[in-house]
């Protein structure tokens, strides 16, 4: 099963670099493709910022961070792959960090993140932002890992629950045994 999230993690980052080589290739900045029936539109926009261009002139610090909390990601990730880490919370950092590997690497080798997806809608706001497959992965991933790490918390509650009721039993059968001496 392991294999399956590192697969996924290692999939999305392969998958997203190829789509970001590809449309360095296949655009110009400015250029519109539409595509999935119009739904979509493809076009070529570099982020030297983080999600929605915060920090774009800031890039060293923006790519610091990144490496940072992908770090984190990281240890997490290992950590979740333990006896105690559940499905959930792997699959969403699998995800997450699949898209973090991608966007982080792109920092590092071009100083931008190759951004190259818009929603084809009429309100212009959502239609300006541009995004890239591991930026829907990091969204997905993160909302995942926030409900594997709710549903692993129960988990552990419930465990915790159960040694501390098993040690008032067997504390309380030792009292019984000795005064029965």
């Amino acid at each position: 099963m392991i294999n399956f999230f590192v697969s996924l993690l290692v999939g999305i980052f392969m998958g997203d670099n190829y789509l970001k080589e590809r449309m360095e290739r296949q655009l110009t900045p400015g250029e519109e493709q539409e595509i999935c029936g119009g739904r979509l539109l493809l076009r070529m926009h570099h982020n030297p910022g983080a999600m929605l261009g915060l920090g774009g002139k800031k890039g060293i610090v923006v790519t610091t961070l990144a490496l940072a909390l992908t770090v984190i990601a990281a240890l997490a990730f290992i950590l979740s792959l333990g006896i105690y880490g559940s499905n959930l919370l792997r699959a969403g950092l699998s995800l997450l960090l699949g898209g973090a590997f991608s966007n982080t690497y792109d920092r590092l080798k071009r100083q931008y993140v190759t951004d190259y997806v818009s929603f084809n809608v009429k309100w212009k706001p959502l239609r300006r932002l541009v995004f890239n497959v591991s930026d829907f992965c990091i969204i997905l991933g993160a909302m995942l890992s926030a409900l594997g790490l709710k549903q692993q918390g129960r988990k552990l509650r419930k465990m915790v629950e159960k040694r501390k009721k098993r040690r008032e039993v067997s504390k309380t059968a030792g009292k019984k045994h000795n005064k029965a001496y």
